[in-house]
């Protein structure tokens, strides 16, 4: 497996995560029958038996029948499930079990058990009225994150850059006298002045970078950015002023344009080659080359759901592009005249016009058999359609134009696709796919 497919599939492994702990975090249960089980690498599954049965044992006296029968419901669901795994996986083991309270008021049983996508080094056993989430939030934020410091004559903006996040930490501005000819004999006095006043100003960066990136006598970041215009990021990179451990962590100094939050996106693209690995440059590149593909007119690019799937049922699609809060569902419907069954794609709106339900010759409307959002659908089937699946966020500029001008799904073809040209003669309506055609679906 390349290193690109590898890195694909991670992305897509956070995206379900990020999904599975927003899920687990809204639910709640009666009662403590809801167990968050995680057990760390090189653990014993025959150790997590024992304190079970134990747990078992203890939860057998809880004087509550309806909460004693659902504690031990819940801890006979984690057994089973742990009677499925030999030894523990090599990044660890997580398990939810438990009986949930939906919305509509009616109790459902859930019952997760996966290995996360890198090592949990975390020991968890819990009872309790809702699932505990906080080592898998901890997984997602375990990304590099990376210091910027961007200083000119006006002042200095201190930033991270974590994943596509960036944050600006603290700025400043300052007033620094300027270069002039006046003064005769006072010239030397002037320079000495201004000299002073910027030795100042460095040595002030200088002490609030290590208020920023050092934090219990640790560097709380992957590395540093320097940025500036003129020299004063030079100078502050060779400073005896600046910490040396800082020192140690610098990657680039770069040149920008401009000072403040412009200089910020600026420094973020021109040290693109060090931070190769972070998403939100990748995002960038990758977006870019999509609209690189739509400005010079290849054909090898689509967007919308409609030809996004008619390209991935052709095999065209080298590489799918969705936005990680993309609302489209999917939804698949029986139609009991004629036992097929329909699949829908439709947004919130559509969903709301319950026309779109019904069989278009009884006008009876159909039963709903299954509905999931499209975005969960592509992230478990990409790859049998020979699909890279790229998901991105509207935090970058480019991300931003892509769910609001592309409707925030599309791809980069293998070959030119003319979708115009294509036959919809045989489709009354373009939402319904049949089941028995050997389509997509």
């Amino acid at each position: 497996m390349s290193g690109q497919e590898q890195e694909t599939d991670r992305n897509v492994e956070i995206w379900k995560i990020k999904k599975l702990i927003k899920s687990l975090q809204a639910a709640r249960g009666n009662g403590t029958s809801m167990i968050s089980l995680i057990i760390p690498p090189k653990d014993q599954i025959s150790r997590i038996a024992k304190m079970l049965a134990d747990e078992f044992g203890t939860a057998s006296n809880i004087k509550s029948r309806v909460n004693r029968l659902s504690v031990l419901g819940a801890i006979t669901s984690v057994q089973q499930r742990l009677k499925l795994y030999n030894k523990v996986p090599p990044n660890g083991l997580v398990v939810y079990c438990g009986t949930i309270v939906t919305s509509e008021g009616k109790e459902k049983k859930v019952n997760i058990d996966f290995e996360p996508f890198k090592p949990i080094n975390t020991s968890l056993y819990l009872c309790d009225n809702k699932f505990h989430t906080e080592a898998l939030t901890a997984l997602l934020e375990d990304d590099s994150k990376f210091g910027f410091i961007i200083m000119d004559g006006n002042g200095a903006l201190f930033g991270t850059l974590c994943g596509n996040t960036r944050d600006v930490l603290h700025k400043f501005t300052v007033d620094l006298p300027k270069k002039h000819g006046r003064g005769g004999q006072s010239a030397l006095r002037f320079a000495r002045l201004r000299m002073e006043k910027r030795h100042n100003y460095v040595r002030k960066v200088a002490e609030t970078a290590v208020q920023m990136f050092i934090s219990n006598d640790k560097i709380n970041v992957a590395g540093l950015v320097i940025a500036g215009s003129a020299d004063f990021k030079s100078e502050l990179s060779q400073s005896d002023m600046f910490d040396g451990r800082l020192q140690a962590k610098i990657l680039k100094v770069v040149d920008v344009s401009y000072g403040g939050e412009n200089g910020f996106n600026q420094a973020i693209e021109l040290s693109a080659e060090v931070l190769s690995n972070v998403k939100f440059i990748q995002e960038k590149k990758l977006i870019g080359k999509y609209f690189d593909e739509i400005s010079q007119d290849t054909g090898r690019f689509c967007f919308g759901v409609d030809d996004t799937l008619k390209a991935l049922e052709m095999g065209a699609v080298e590489t799918l592009i969705v936005w990680e809060n993309l609302e489209t569902q999917r939804i698949t419907l029986k139609n009991h005249s004629s036992d097929d069954n329909n699949i829908l794609l439709l947004n919130p709106e559509q969903e709301k016009d319950r026309t779109n339900f019904l069989d278009k010759e009884t006008n009876v409307e159909l039963e709903i058999l299954d509905k999931m959002p499209l975005l969960e659908w592509l992230a478990n089937n990409y790859k049998s359609f020979g699909a890279a699946l790229e998901i991105v966020t509207d935090r970058s500029q480019e991300g931003s134009q892509f769910c609001r001008g592309f409707g925030g799904i599309g791809g980069l073809l293998r070959y030119k696709v003319d979708f115009q040209s294509m036959d919809y003669d045989d489709l009354d309506d373009l939402d319904y796919y049949d089941d028995d055609d050997e389509s997509l679906f």
